[in-house]
């Protein structure tokens, strides 16, 4: 669940080729938003779909009936591996450092919370009805690749088909609170990951970041809450000096939300003192939590976004930007391609 924390730079005609130092990269960096946690499958798995279509493609001495046959049995193999088993996955930036690097590349078990059908027309963002159903719990401190639900203040993200991998702190009715850093869930010490980053330098209680979840909150991301998690079921009052708070989650559930004379909540056109929660929600933070986006920053993840759990690392390597090619840039490493055969084969938990 990675999205990507670069941005353009302009300039001229004469420099185009020209490959950006490590300075500059780093420069064009400061300033901007937490890293996202942004997952995106590797060419060769693209490639080897393609294969798979290859293989089985018409030959020219076949038969009519027997030239279908092959497309058919060679777009339905592709297809039930994509979507029912297993799927590649890059790590462009470093949100969870140090379990997940800069170009390490995981393959992603997607049976192991649900067995759900195509959400997407095939190479289009055009969702069509799919079913979504369970296996098993997702479980606290699971790692998770799931559909980035959006920005904190847009109904739906402005790119779809965008995943993130994130670890998940807590499930659907949980209570989440962060002091000084330290997580807790229910009034329980959340234990950190072992190979998680926490900088010694803490937002003390009272600073207000305004970036973060929900709007209007007065938290920052090292003191945050307490915020429940919702549930499906979940009753939640609704007046004119919360609204602020949850008018976009409503709108994400498919409702309409406005406000009426005498400042009356209206949703639907209806007047509402409360609102039913429709579906279950996951809270995901990054294991390097100074330089994460996730839940503090963007809100609740669906349970129905869910697309599956980090499994093994089957390859890793760093391989540095250079006229915008390369990985990902994580200014850590040693800045000169090299392979972490320490890292492969290496179990994701």
């Amino acid at each position: 669940m990675e999205r990507s924390t670069s941005s353009g730079t302009a300039s001229s005609p004469g420099d185009s080729k020209r490959p950006r130092t490590y300075a500059e990269i780093r420069a064009a960096r400061e300033g901007k938003r937490p890293q996202s946690g942004r997952v995106e499958n590797p060419k060769w798995y693209q490639a080897m779909l393609g294969g798979i279509v290859y293989l089985f493609r018409p030959r020219a001495d076949k038969k009519k009936d027997g030239w279908l046959r092959s497309l058919i049995i060679a777009g339905l193999i592709a297809f039930i591996i994509r979507t029912f088993f297993f799927e590649a996955f890059r790590i462009p930036t470093g949100s969870m450092k140090n379990t997940l690097l800069v170009g390490d590349y995981l393959f992603v078990n997607k049976i192991g919370y649900f067995i759900e059908t195509p959400k997407y027309i095939p190479f289009t963002t055009i969702e069509i009805p799919h079913l979504h159903l369970k296996t098993w719990s997702v479980n606290r401190g699971d790692v998770v690749v799931f559909e980035y639900p959006g920005d904190r203040d847009v109904v739906k993200p402005m790119e779809l088909k965008v995943n993130y991998i994130k670890r998940c702190i807590g499930l659907p009715g949980d209570v989440i609170e962060i002091k000084n850093k330290q997580v807790y869930v229910n009034g329980k010490i959340f234990t950190n990951p072992p190979e998680s980053i926490l900088e010694p330098d803490t937002e003390p209680v009272g600073t207000v970041d305004p970036r973060i979840f929900p709007h209007g909150a007065q938290w920052n991301k090292d003191n945050f809450g307490p915020i429940r998690i919702p549930k499906e079921g979940d009753v939640i009052p609704i007046n004119k000096d919360n609204i602020d708070a949850w008018q976009i989650f409503i709108e994400r559930e498919g409702h309409t939300v406005e406000m009426g004379m005498n400042d009356q909540v209206l949703i639907d056109g209806k007047p509402a003192t409360q609102y039913k929660v429709q579906r279950d929600y996951l809270w995901m933070m990054g294991d390097n939590r100074d330089d994460s986006e996730d839940s503090r920053f963007w809100g609740f993840a669906p349970m129905d976004n869910v697309i599956g759990s980090g499994f093994i690392i089957y390859w890793s390597w760093y391989n540095p930007p250079s006229s915008g090619q390369g990985d990902g840039y994580d200014p850590d490493e040693v800045q000169q391609f090299h392979i972490r055969w320490n890292r492969i084969g290496r179990l994701i938990h």
